[in-house]
């Protein structure tokens, strides 16, 4: 599935590099979160408001086949603005992982099954544990599976 629409980068410079290094070479440069080798995802979405097409780097924690979109901004007061542009429009979401390229439906999880996945997502990135420390707001947590 490729979304329509106008495309505006992220305001973030080192968003708006890493996305396009990312895309340009398939998936096999710019696909490591900063310099700690940890693996990301590209999330292609549209705006909550504006309707444009919008991008992020996630942190990859897939699982089955499903991806865990882990609203941490680091522990900040808010929750991302990407999470708010995926809960109004779940349908209309593209994740590339590496060379794939997939469509995908997303929503998001409560309870025993957001322990599960909160567990996975600390596995594969333990300084969400301390995100979650410093905020009062609770993380959210959106599974993401392909639909075709």
């Amino acid at each position: 599935m490729t979304l329509q629409g106008e495309y505006i980068p992220s305001r973030a410079q080192w968003v708006r590099d890493q996305v396009e290094e990312y895309e340009a070479s398939g998936g096999t440069k710019a696909n490591t979160l900063r310099d700690t080798g940890l693996p990301v995802i590209i999330v292609t979405m549209r705006g909550n408001k504006s309707g444009s097409i919008r991008k992020s780097a996630l942190r990859r924690v897939a699982h089955d086949c499903e991806y865990a979109l882990v609203g941490s901004i680091g522990g900040g007061r808010k929750s991302p603005v990407w999470y708010y542009n995926l809960l109004a429009h779940p349908g209309e979401v593209g994740i590339q992982d590496g060379r794939e390229a997939l469509p995908v439906r997303v929503r998001e999880i409560t309870g025993d099954e957001k322990a599960v996945w909160w567990e996975r997502a600390v596995a594969a990135f333990p300084p969400y544990a301390d995100y979650q420390a410093k905020t009062d707001r609770q993380i959210p947590v959106l599974i993401a599976s392909r639909t075709s």
